[in-house]
């Protein structure tokens, strides 16, 4: 079973898509919630609606690939709750298109947001929960970043660099309790893939072993058994929740 009362999480992201789903299951089992969010709005009415339904949860708006406001982001989560037990870094950002077209500023502003944004949450959580001497970090990286993915230089290279933070940050943290962990999903569904066409997203399902697309709830299933006690035993791992979308030594299929 499932515990995490008592418990205070940050989730960046979270207005929304997987960020949304993963910081309402942390809240159904417990957990106290900062909601992050650049568009402060939206940051808002996530909090709101978590609140009429009985749970806990403020919202923070801010830009994570500036330091200073990943910092304010922990500390607000320090000053409303008296400490933070649970870090999700979900925020990312896509701006895909084939490496030769690719300019500067696109590949920039996906590792700014999606790999320099990750590592100024966790290193500003982790000084907290150094203290502490305990604390979850789950780290969302992407099924791009063990596969690649034709059109994504920029957004696989930042997942593939989450996924070395991860390892570093379960290292550097297991003498102080602190655990981190991440995920990699595959093809979720949300209102960003939604506005792929119907004909290319059955394609996309067609190709997963489990024959659908992942749902929202299916990542944040992951993130609350990895941040529970359930999960104590477990650091510095990568959970594929894709339908079997990648399995590590499987060869790739050639037409």
């Amino acid at each position: 079973m499932i515990d995490l009362k008592g418990r205070s999480a940050v989730v960046t992201g979270s207005a929304r898509g997987i960020g949304k789903a993963i910081a309402q299951k942390l809240v159904s089992f417990g957990a106290s919630v900062v909601i992050s969010d650049i568009n402060a709005d939206a940051a808002k009415a996530a909090a709101a609606e978590i609140t009429a339904g009985g749970g806990k949860a403020i919202a923070v708006a801010g830009d994570i690939s500036k330091a200073d406001q990943a910092e304010a982001l922990v500390e607000a989560c320090v000053k409303e709750y008296g400490k933070i037990d649970i870090l999700v870094n979900n925020a990312g950002i896509t701006k895909d298109t084939l490496l030769l077209r690719m300019k500067p500023e696109q590949w920039d502003a996906v590792i700014a947001v999606n790999l320099t944004g990750t590592f100024y949450c966790a290193q500003a959580a982790f000084k907290q929960m150094f203290k502490q001497k305990s604390g979850a970090i789950v780290n969302i990286s992407s099924i791009a970043g063990e596969n690649g993915n034709v059109g994504q230089a920029n957004y696989s290279a930042s997942k593939a660099g989450v996924i070395g933070l991860t390892k570093t940050i379960a290292l550097e943290g297991s003498s102080r309790g602190i655990r981190c962990n991440a995920i990699a999903p595959g093809f979720v569904k949300t209102d960003m893939t939604d506005a792929i066409p119907e004909k290319i997203r059955l394609e996309i399902a067609g190709m997963i072993p489990l024959g659908r697309a992942g749902l929202p709830e299916d990542i944040a299933n992951g993130v609350a058994f990895l941040v529970s006690d359930m999960a104590s035993f477990i650091t510095a791992h990568v959970l594929d929740i894709n339908g079997g979308g990648f399995m590590p030594g499987k060869a790739a299929k050639k037409e």
